[in-house]
């Protein structure tokens, strides 16, 4: 995120934003750009909108609609005449949000937004987020709650030591699209009639469901061709993981092919 931002310079390789290097039209681009990274800077002893008047004196335009606009849209509209240091921890990471807002930028990076704040505070945080998406904006979010990312993203990078093992939407990642969960009456009898359909990949069974991977058009096919043999199925559903299960497994198949590079 440091490189990101142009406050650390790469050691290797290069950087592009908005489909441009970084390293030639940095200062350009991160006028595009806007960020809240951890134990963003207030001053304690100002008020909400008046912490938002400084920051925005400082960039050279004073706009007060877009100051209300903005406390409005983290919702501190009601407590925006109040001093900051009186704000609770989830406030505060509000008020940082309204000031990146200031510029309306089209990138939004965010740092762990939710660290450290009650579920209270993790809801609020989540619904400026999707609120923002919904808006067209374009959110860069890096945390390691990885149940937070699941919730709001649609899209995800998986890093392990400085390497990215896994990327892609998250619908995806999570679900494949193609791994079917059923519960039937007779497990083997089911296993043994699905095993010679060549369009069906694996079948796997533990002692209440059978997991098909097939194309997502043919979920219906495996199920009526279960109940034309007499076979009751209680239970169908598309099978899914948690982010937090993916992101394990990618490390550990990364750990697997590095031993064995």
């Amino acid at each position: 995120i440091g490189m990101l931002l142009g406050l650390i310079r790469p050691s290797a390789g290069s950087i592009e934003l908005f489909g441009q290097n970084m390293s030639q039209e940095g200062p350009k681009l991160l006028e595009r750009t806007s960020s809240v990274l951890e134990n963003s800077p207030m001053y304690p002893y100002l008020s909400g909108r008046d912490n938002l008047e400084v920051f925005a004196r400082m960039r050279g335009v004073v706009d007060y609609r877009k100051i209300d606009e903005v406390l409005d849209i983290v919702g501190l509209a009601k407590r925006a005449g109040s001093p900051s240091r009186t704000y609770s921890l989830g406030m505060r990471q509000r008020l940082s949000i309204a000031l990146a807002l200031l510029s309306d930028p089209e990138l939004i990076i965010l740092d762990e937004p939710t660290n450290g704040l009650d579920p209270s505070g993790i809801i609020d945080i989540r619904d400026i987020i999707r609120q923002l998406g919904e808006q067209g904006k374009t959110i860069f979010l890096s945390s390691h709650l990885l149940h937070e990312v699941e919730q709001v993203c649609n899209y995800v990078a998986v890093l392990n030591r400085g390497k990215v093992i896994a990327r892609g939407p998250v619908e995806e990642l999570l679900h494949g699209g193609n791994t079917l969960e059923m519960k039937v009456n007779d497990i083997n009898a089911a296993s043994l009639l699905l095993a010679d359909v060549s369009w069906i990949s694996t079948i796997e069974a533990d002692d209440e469901y059978l997991y098909i991977t097939a194309d997502e058009a043919k979920h219906p096919d495996i199920n009526e061709m279960l109940v034309r043999s007499g076979i009751k199925v209680f239970e169908m559903k598309k099978s899914s993981n948690s982010l937090e299960d993916f992101f394990l497994d990618a490390i550990e198949e990364g750990y697997q092919e590095a031993g064995s590079a």
